[in-house]
């Protein structure tokens, strides 16, 4: 089985990406040892796909997002929330995937983050609507993490207990739904 695990935002120094860095140690606690996890992180993309012309003809840059999200199957997002939704650079990287086969019949799985009180719920659920739309299998347990800067240490572990346990129930669940799905060729 592989899996990409997506750090859903271009922004330098992320809280994010420190978040993602501890989401991928512990879906690795999870994986047999024939799975992969590959990780993607937006601040990657390559500034072609932001020309116009990227719409019609995807840039060569950009194949190598394309071909993981493509081979994988199972896909794990990172949200945070940028003014009551996700940001834009996701959506933009969703519309650059070839359609339907980069997300359909998918196992996806979704966690939060936001400096405000509602750890991302904005921003999850309408990411969670463009991947219903495009046929993703979503995973329905789902974690939002508020007051993000002072919810995670350095390495991004959770400081407060209650929310280690609810982001590894939930990664330890999905690995658990993803294989089965992916296992049973669930069509």
């Amino acid at each position: 089985m592989k899996i990409v695990l997506i750090s859903a935002t271009n922004r330098l120094g992320s809280m994010t990406r420190r978040l993602t860095s501890f989401v991928e140690k512990l879906i690795k606690e999870n994986l047999a040892p024939s799975d992969k996890l590959n990780i993607l992180d937006l601040m990657e993309l390559p500034s072609e796909i932001f020309g116009p012309q990227s719409y019609s003809e995807k840039p060569a840059s950009f194949d190598r997002f394309r071909k993981m999200m493509v081979e994988a199957d199972a896909h794990f997002l990172v949200i945070p929330e940028y003014n009551g939704g996700p940001p834009g650079v996701l959506k933009h990287f969703i519309d650059m995937l070839p359609f339907p086969e980069s997300l359909q019949r998918r196992p996806t799985g979704f966690v939060g983050i936001a400096a405000g009180r509602f750890g991302a719920l904005r921003a999850v659920e309408q990411t969670q609507q463009i991947f219903e739309y495009r046929n993703a299998y979503i995973y329905p347990e789902r974690i939002f993490i508020s007051g993000i800067d002072k919810a995670i240490d350095e390495t991004g572990k959770p400081k407060d207990e209650t929310t280690l346990k609810l982001l590894t129930s939930e990664v330890q669940g999905f690995v658990r739904f993803a294989r089965k799905l992916v296992s049973s060729g669930a069509d």
